[in-house]
């Protein structure tokens, strides 16, 4: 009898560690499918292993393998934060035990609908819990952090990525964990089959498993069927010629009054030679000016003398106080702000970042929470925020300026598409980051505001990655150098884009797949709660 008792623990200690091991393997796996490894296939099974290795567990040990899975992958994703100077090994770790929690209530709910309902009703639901949990990660109040989505892992996958005009961005998240939950229980199927007394709690009939596999099959072909057909439509228009400059400043001299002048030299060499090629709009980075041009006479001189020499409009960014400050002694806070200049160097239009980075441009709650000095070292804020979408007018046609991760979160591309935006810009600078890929994960997530809305997307970096990007989600251009590196190089990049006027699905009615998700998931977990605990479970 303690042969078998202790036979039973040591497979109960096996089969633990090697939930451990399948969790820790899926979160690798989908940091795989992600920049700069760039295996987007890898995300179709990546979650197999945590969907495989959460059934049969007590609800405590679902969060905590999810909990853990949330805390590999986010470490690893988020590992670009490590490069900047103020980001500590401490800070990442709170990264590691903010978020993850989320994936934990995944695992949870999960875990509890396989119990009471059924592990088919689990893997079927899988998608609609995880679609509504990675919607609150990426909008929870200062919290949030909407990127790393499961879709930008698609960010090439040119056919599959076109049902963002419908879905948004989490439509395709929610495929993929479909798919997920397919493979998962085909395998589930077919282990229970060879095994002589399958477990109840692990069982997945023949029927059940057709009945996940047939919806993910047919969606996914539907959704290939869908993407060629909006691909092979040409793209027509008026089209309107865009230069972009990238200077290269190094983020040690940006700030440094000894190297204004040659700040101010790269960006007028490089615009001359842009406006060779004869453009309607030259655009510059965020913060590209050494200082704030519309309080410094000397600067908005230089500036204007610039403009009118490229004799065409000017776009940048710059570190301004508001247009409505009264006194800008007593309101010292200055605002990231994208200037918009006439071809006379007349001021067009001023927008001011409407969404800030906490703890980087601004304090959450400044005042009221005492935050602890290694979080906010300065006990201040250095940015305050807009509270306004604005338009600028380029010959008739309306765009609209997003300032850094703003292009992450698809609700504020989309206010500006519905009020009239015909192609956006983003002015952006992740010198902070090195040769990280943070930037290349900044394109991933500018891919789906494309085609999101069908409109043009014009990023303009300071070290890159520059480039356009066209309502298909195609990546049309880069600014490279000879050896073909997007990255820390100097040079400018003239594409054209067409102003796109039409108003897609996800445009009209946004994230109603979100919202259908959370519906049918809250309505899951109440009946399961309310269910007998099944006998054995």
């Amino acid at each position: 009898m303690g042969a078998r008792v202790s036979g039973f623990l040591k497979m109960k200690i096996v089969r633990f560690f090697l939930s451990i091991l399948a969790t820790v393997v899926s979160a690798l796996l989908l940091v795989l499918s992600y920049p700069p490894y760039e295996f987007g296939w890898m995300a179709w099974v990546a979650l197999v292993p945590l969907l495989l290795a959460i059934p049969g567990r007590s609800l405590p040990a679902a969060f905590l393998l999810s909990f853990l899975w949330g805390v590999v992958f986010l470490g690893e994703y988020f590992s670009f934060n490590l490069a900047t100077g103020s980001y500590k090994y401490l800070h990442h770790a709170l990264l590691g035990f903010c978020y993850p929690p989320l994936f934990g209530v995944f695992g949870l709910s999960f875990c509890l609908i396989s119990r009471r309902v059924g592990l088919t009703a689990g893997l079927f639901l899988a998608p609609f819990l995880w679609v509504s949990l990675e919607y609150l990660r990426a909008n929870f109040f200062f919290l949030a952090m909407p990127m790393g989505l499961l879709a930008y892992s698609q960010y090439q996958s040119l056919l599959v990525v076109q049902i963002a005009s419908l879905a948004g961005s989490y439509g395709i998240s929610f495929l993929i964990v479909l798919v997920n939950s397919a493979v998962a229980a085909l395998i589930l199927f077919w282990v229970n089959r060879l095994r002589s007394s399958p477990s109840a709690l692990l069982s997945v009939s023949g029927r059940g498993a057709a009945g996940i596999l047939i919806p993910a099959a047919l969606l996914f072909v539907l959704t290939l069927a869908y993407g060629w057909m909006i691909v092979s439509k040409p793209i027509a228009g008026k089209a309107i010629k865009i230069s972009l400059v990238q200077g290269n400043i190094d983020q040690d001299k940006k700030w440094d009054p000894k190297y204004a002048h040659s700040i101010m030299q790269t960006y007028a060499d490089l615009s001359a030679e842009a406006s060779k090629a004869g453009p309607g709009l030259i655009v510059w980075p965020e913060a590209a000016t050494p200082g704030l041009i519309l309080k410094r006479i000397n600067l908005l001189t230089q500036m204007r003398a610039l403009i009118r020499e490229a004799g065409t409009h000017l776009l940048l960014g710059s570190s301004e106080y508001p247009k409505f400050a009264k006194d800008p002694v007593k309101q010292p806070k200055g605002g990231n702000t994208a200037l918009f200049f006439s071809p006379e160097g007349k001021v067009l239009g001023q927008y001011l970042k409407i969404k800030l980075i906490p703890f980087a441009e601004y304090v959450p709650f400044e005042g009221t929470i005492p935050w602890p000095e290694f979080i906010v070292p300065e006990k201040k804020s250095s940015h305050i925020a807009g509270d306004e979408i604005t338009l600028f007018e380029l010959n008739g046609t309306r765009f609209g300026a997003l300032i850094c991760w703003e292009a992450a979160y698809p609700e504020l591309v989309r206010r500006f598409v519905k009020e009239g935006a015909e192609f956006v810009v983003n002015l952006t600078n992740e010198a902070w980051f090195g040769r990280s890929p943070a930037a290349r994960h900044s394109v991933t997530s500018i891919v789906f505001r494309a085609v999101e809305n069908r409109i043009f997307v014009v990023r303009c970096a300071n070290t890159g990655v520059s480039c356009f990007i066209d309502p298909y989600g195609r990546i049309m251009g880069r600014v490279k150098d000879e050896t073909g590196n997007d990255l820390f190089v100097r040079g400018i990049l003239t594409e054209s884009v067409i102003p796109m006027a039409a108003k897609t699905f996800y445009t009209r009615y946004g994230d109603w797949l979100v919202w259908m998700c959370v519906g049918l998931s809250v309505v899951f977990l109440i009946y399961a709660f309310g269910r007998r605990k099944p006998e054995g479970a």
